[in-house]
């Protein structure tokens, strides 16, 4: 459910500075068990485990230095926790999305809200659609997964907002998964880790591709924080890849959340402040 400077600390857009970062979450709505599924069959989901480990995930962020506040609950939205997919917040601008199930879109409101007076806000209009979970900023280009969520249309709606900031935007296809966020995180200010099976390793070309271990089909789930990484505990093989290459690796408790289809960035929003 996330790098072009070097430092200590990552912001929403993947960047990364010295200043202070605020993490953006939200209540698990006591209706999860009914969230949207696009690609896994629904299995029943423990409400209350579910906030235990959203709660471990929120602690986990204070000890990597970041603030954690809490947008206002919304419990009559399901997938709510899944706070990223609302906003693309950037150094320079917060773009409210349109998501693109119908379901979800009242999510947005008290995420603008959050974001009132931290950033100029813009929107992804109508018939447009964008997730959050599919957009993923390195430097100044903007990787915008095509999924079953974003369209087309909103790609080029959100390319036209970001121009201005002298972002690049880049459509990447996007198959067998919710969103390019399943397929590829970012793990360092000039490399990404992806899922082949979702995502072509060709898209980030000019970066490094470090790819998930073959033999396991899991996605590519990697919150940066800062020098930081974080992974579910049951990824054991994608830490040992990643602290192979010398990168320092947290883990939480994430298998809960993830029968709702999520991954660890899609519980948060990252911004610099």
């Amino acid at each position: 459910m996330s790098d072009s400077t070097p430092s200590t600390i990552a912001s929403a857009s993947g960047q990364t500075d010295s200043g202070s970062i605020l993490a953006l979450t939200r209540a698990v709505s006591p209706r999860i068990a009914e969230c949207e599924l696009t690609h896994l069959a629904r299995v029943p989901i423990d409400l209350e485990r579910a906030r235990e480990q959203h709660q471990a995930y929120e602690q986990k962020l204070r000890e990597l230095g970041a603030i954690v506040e809490r947008v206002a609950p919304s419990p009559d939205h399901p997938d709510s926790v899944f706070v990223e997919d609302t906003a693309v917040v950037l150094d320079e601008v917060a773009v409210l999305a349109r998501p693109g199930a119908a379901s979800r879109r009242g999510e947005v409101d008290a995420v603008a809200a959050a974001l009132g007076g931290r950033r100029p806000i813009v929107r992804i209009e109508a018939p447009c659609t964008l997730d959050g979970g599919d957009v993923l900023v390195i430097g100044r280009t903007v990787f915008v997964g095509r999924s079953t969520r974003t369209s087309d249309e909103g790609i080029a709606q959100l390319a036209g907002l970001l121009d201005r900031f002298g972002y690049r935007t880049i459509g990447v296809p996007v198959r067998g998964c919710l969103h390019l966020k399943t397929a590829a995180a970012v793990i360092a200010d000039d490399a990404v880790l992806v899922q082949p099976r979702w995502v072509d390793r060709a898209c980030f070309a000019g970066l490094e591709v470090v790819e998930v271990d073959p033999d396991v089909p899991a996605p590519a789930n990697v919150l940066r924080v800062g020098d930081a990484l974080v992974v579910p505990e049951t990824h054991a093989r994608t830490r040992a890849r990643l602290e192979a290459r010398g990168h320092r690796v947290h883990t939480v408790p994430a298998d809960e959340l993830a029968k709702a289809e999520a991954g660890l960035t899609c519980c948060s929003i990252l911004l610099r402040v």
